[in-house]
């Protein structure tokens, strides 16, 4: 193996570790959480909001859960695409240090999900105050319920999530129709990246709302299905299958409270 081989292969462990850490300390944390909802503690020392009266403090809470959960959930599927980055960090700039362009890339793709995370806060606080949600966060309304998977299901068909899932089913596509040197320029490009991300999967997010926020089952699918979509040969057709039976389950929903 050639020097440059050598390093490669060192970054991809490196950076390999690096995201399976990260995304399994999410993952711990939700688990975490998740034990606590079983209890029904919503003390302040499970970091969990509680859920009569929400103030200043219960959102922040709020909006940490989300957005570990976001990284737990997403880091995963954007792992290839970080991993071309390293790669490409390391063969344009072999005698820096690659691993910080990729950290910055990866802060940028997480800044994404922080403000998706920041909006799904504001809309579980607008569903708990119109108790369309219950205290250990579950949907209350049928009809809500039917309605999301109805859209989660269309939108699965719609030129936008195929716009936005093209791009992330594309790693090296990506890398080489939106490269910008410089640490700006990889954290632009992992803000540019998380935003097709977020465009490709906030309706699956939102079915959190459905099955309950913290029904870890519920968001381990979600993970696998959007993972899923991203990674394997045949993944768009993953997708409009999965639009296809979410279309049946919203019926199936909203015909039972006919």
């Amino acid at each position: 193996m050639t020097r440059l081989e050598t390093v490669l292969r060192r970054d991809r462990v490196v950076v390999t570790a690096g995201l399976v850490s990260v995304a399994g300390l999410g993952w711990v944390y939700l688990v975490y959480l998740a034990r606590g909802m079983s209890s029904m503690d919503m003390s302040a020392d499970l970091a969990m909001p509680q859920m009569q009266t929400w103030g200043v403090v219960d959102l922040a809470l709020l909006f940490v859960m989300w957005a570990v959960m976001m990284v737990a959930m997403m880091v995963p599927s954007a792992s290839p695409l970080i991993l071309v980055v390293a790669a490409a960090n390391r063969k344009r700039r072999e005698r820096d240090h690659p691993l910080i362009p990729t950290g910055l890339f990866l802060l940028g793709y997480l800044l994404a999900w922080t403000a998706f995370s920041a909006a799904a806060t504001a809309a579980q606080w607008g569903l708990h105050t119109t108790a369309l949600l219950s205290p250990t966060m579950v949907g209350t309304s049928r009809v809500l319920g039917g309605l999301l998977l109805l859209t989660a299901g269309v939108f699965q068909f719609t030129s936008l999530k195929q716009a936005c899932l093209t791009h992330c089913r594309s790693p090296l596509g990506f890398v080489t129709g939106h490269w910008r040197e410089g640490s700006g320029g990889a954290l632009r490009m992992g803000l540019e990246h998380g935003l097709y991300c977020v465009g490709c999967c906030w309706v699956l997010m939102a079915l959190l709302f459905v099955a309950g926020v913290m029904n870890l089952l519920w968001v381990a699918v979600i993970s696998l299905f959007v993972l899923a979509e991203k990674v394997l040969p045949k993944g768009e057709l993953i997708g409009r299958l999965g639009g296809a039976a979410l279309l049946v389950a919203g019926v199936v929903v909203l015909t039972s409270v006919l």
